[in-house]
């Protein structure tokens, strides 16, 4: 089991690399807004799947990152849901 979360740890990362370039592109273009739900699920999505590469690939500043990449997120999420009540 372990084999195959090694090999299948790049191409995820790769995802959330690009899920993350996405967002951001999205944003510079004014095709979402980064107080949009779904600007900040992108970035909490990729945080995650780079996050899970990192696992098996560690790299601690890269790992610090991502976590603090999911926890901005979280509070972009959680900012938007407490504004629409």
């Amino acid at each position: 089991m372990y084999d195959v979360l090694i090999k299948i740890a790049d191409p995820v990362g790769i995802v959330g690399v690009v899920l993350l370039l996405f967002a951001y592109f999205a944003v510079s273009i004014e095709r979402l807004s980064p107080k949009s739900f779904k600007y900040q699920i992108l970035n909490f999505a990729a945080g995650w799947l780079i996050l899970f590469s990192l696992f098996f690939h560690w790299n601690t500043p890269s790992v610090l990152i991502e976590i603090a990449w999911i926890g901005i997120s979280v509070l972009g999420m959680y900012r938007i849901f407490r504004a629409k009540k």
